[in-house]
C-alpha cells in the first residue's frame, strides 16, 4: 500500500464521522430553531386571544 493511501485510510473515516456528527448536530439546532419559533408563535396567538384587560381599585387584571 502507498503512502497516500495509507494517509486515505486513515483520514476518510475520521473525515465521514465529522460529516456525520455535523449534519446530525445542523439537524438538531434547526429543529429546536423551529420550535422555538413554533412556540412563540403560539404564546403570541394566545396572548392575543386572552380576555381584555379590565380596570380595578387594585390594578389591571384579567376577567376570567
Amino acid at each position: 500500500m502507498g503512502a497516500w493511501q495509507a494517509i486515505a485510510v486513515g483520514l476518510i473515516p475520521s473525515i465521514a464521522v465529522g460529516l456525520l456528527f455535523w449534519y446530525v448536530m445542523r439537524a438538531v439546532v434547526r429543529a429546536d430553531r423551529n420550535e422555538r419559533a413554533a412556540l412563540a408563535a403560539i404564546e403570541d396567538e394566545q396572548m392575543q386571544s386572552d380576555a381584555p384587560i379590565v380596570g380595578t381599585e387594585e390594578g389591571p387584571t384579567r376577567e376570567t
